[in-house]
């Protein structure tokens, strides 16, 4: 019989990779999801030493942290780009593939 892993676990060891984790963000963002999104990033910061470790590198209260990143979280640019920061990780913008495709908002 194989050894199952957990599905977890096995995510954030993927996830460690600043390229997986742009990867996997960029999927995810993709898709126009903002609850989906902000599910991604906390699996990315939990893949990177957990909210605190990420709230510290983003100079941003873990509470702060925890609300940004709920169901229900807003987060302000300018905050994105910090817990982003502390992620090793940052926001691009390039043109769409497709001429003519409609953004997914």
């Amino acid at each position: 019989m194989k050894n199952m892993t957990d599905y977890e676990s096995d995510l954030h060891e993927w996830l460690k990779s600043p390229e997986n984790a742009a990867a996997y963000l960029n999927a995810v963002l993709e898709e126009g999801d903002k609850s989906a999104m902000l599910l991604a990033l906390r699996e990315v910061a939990q893949a990177n030493g957990g909210m605190t470790a990420i709230a510290e590198r983003s100079h941003v209260k873990r509470e702060s942290l925890y609300q940004m990143l709920s169901k229900r979280g807003n987060p302000e640019l300018t905050s994105l780009f910090n817990v982003l920061h502390g992620m090793g990780l940052t926001i691009t913008i390039q043109p769409m593939q497709e001429a003519g495709a409609q953004p997914a908002l």
